[in-house]
């Protein structure tokens, strides 16, 4: 018997490789059946003894085998061309350890733990989070010095042009010419407007050019003169040239040397005014004797980019060059003035509508009017006649009879009546000849 149980556990061992667990176990429960169904005699009872050993044995075989395949798979202890198991194995943990499984190739890789990232602690003091604490750049005050800076700059700017505002005295001027200019208020308000504009800086792209044009006898010589002794008070004498065209060049032959003296005069004028800082005045009466070679030295002088002194300079031309048309408008239109408008909006209506009939008419005499600011002078009324006499009889001395006056404003002629308005045919220039005759 012994000698069979070796014969069969040495061909269990030969054939553990293609054995199954399930089939070793279906063999150990036929034994156990076998062993079950015999007599229980001691035949039987020594054949029980048998087969448990057998088990026994197959079971340390197994082990054995389960241990040497768990030792490598695929190793030596493996017969080549040894069936393929298809039932799944039973194995135990018993005598495995952690070293008893080497890395296999074939395992998949492990994932890197994302290493956390260690949150900022704030202080539990209150049960809040303290907000961080703003730090305040240096950069700020560096701001707030240069703004302060700029400001002062700009605040010495403006104060500098009030100074050369104040150099010319334009509020003494307006109040002159308000005094003694009668019945052209809304036109001096244009031209102090166009003077403190210009005067109030010293540097400039172009030469203020005026032109000033009215009919005879409403105080275009009377507002020339004005202006030349206002100049010369706050100038000097060598900046400021009237020019009477009739008295400095009364011939046409001589227009050419005219032109020619007038362009050395302007440009003496202007080199000495670009040294004193100070701007002259040219003022031109009676433009409209004006000869052609005169006008053209002109023209040259307002374009000349020769220097900057050149720029610097104010053109003031008296002329009755299209007093028709001014006269016209407002014998037609008197009616539709209101009664109640002031100087100043009759003055800005008279502008806006005879401007562009004067600047056609007066370029196609010349282009130098295309470089003039037009200002018209409206016709005077009976009021302003009077207001003449009145101011004439108190510098002559006479005493000032407002019946005496009223007699000798009725001896000048007048236009029809116009809307409730008189307008004088030749304004106060007979005023000063007849003060004269008393």
């Amino acid at each position: 018997m012994s000698e069979m149980s070796d014969q069969d556990s040495s061909a269990s061992d030969r054939l553990s490789g293609s054995h199954t667990d399930g089939e070793m176990e279906g063999e150990g429960e036929r034994d156990e059946k076998a062993g079950d169904g015999a007599a229980p005699s001691f035949s039987s009872f020594s054949s029980s003894l048998r087969a448990v050993i057998r088990i026994k044995q197959k079971y340390q075989a197994m082990k054995k085998r389960r241990l040497e395949l768990s030792g490598g798979l695929g190793g030596a202890g493996v017969l080549a061309g040894a069936p393929v198991r298809t039932s799944p194995k039973i194995f135990t943990f018993d005598g495995l350890t952690p070293s008893s499984f080497p890395p296999s190739s074939c395992s998949f890789p492990q994932k890197k733990k994302k290493r956390r990232k260690r949150r900022v602690m704030f202080p539990t003091g209150g049960g809040r989070r303290a907000p961080p604490k703003q730090e305040h750049s240096r950069a700020k005050y560096c701001l707030y010095l240069l703004c302060a800076i700029v400001f002062l700059q700009v605040y010495n700017a403006i104060e500098n042009l009030d100074d050369h505002v104040l150099r010319y005295d334009l509020e003494g001027l307006e109040k002159t010419l308000r005094r003694e200019v009668f019945g052209q208020q809304g036109a001096v308000e244009g031209l102090l407007a166009h003077l403190k504009d210009y005067l109030s800086t010293y540097v400039h792209n172009k030469p203020l050019v005026l032109s000033l044009h009215g009919p005879s006898g409403v105080g275009k010589s009377h507002l020339g003169r004005l202006l030349a002794g206002h100049f010369r008070s706050v100038v000097g004498e060598a900046l400021v040239l009237q020019y009477y065209v009739l008295h400095h060049c009364p011939l046409e032959a001589e227009a050419w040397e005219c032109a020619r003296a007038l362009s050395i005069i302007v440009s003496q004028a202007v080199a000495r005014a670009e040294e004193e800082e100070k701007i002259p005045l040219f003022i031109f009466d009676e433009a409209e004797h004006m000869h052609g070679e005169i006008l053209d030295a002109l023209r040259e002088l307002v374009l000349s980019k020769r220097s900057n002194e050149y720029l610097n300079a104010i053109y003031l031309f008296l002329s009755n060059l299209g007093h028709a048309h001014i006269t016209k408008h407002l014998l037609h239109n008197s009616s539709s003035i209101s009664m109640a408008a002031t100087a100043s909006g009759r003055h800005s209506n008279l502008v806006k509508e005879l401007t562009p009939i004067l600047r056609n008419t007066l370029e196609k005499l010349h282009p130098l009017w295309t470089e003039a600011d037009i200002l018209p002078l409206g016709l005077l009324e009976k009021g302003h006649v009077m207001e003449c006499f009145l101011d004439e009889m108190t510098r002559e001395g006479f005493y000032p009879d407002h019946t005496n006056i009223e007699r000798l404003a009725g001896e000048i002629e007048y236009y029809p009546a116009v809307g409730g308005r008189e307008y004088a045919r030749t304004g106060c220039k007979k005023v000063v000849a007849k003060v004269n005759l008393l």
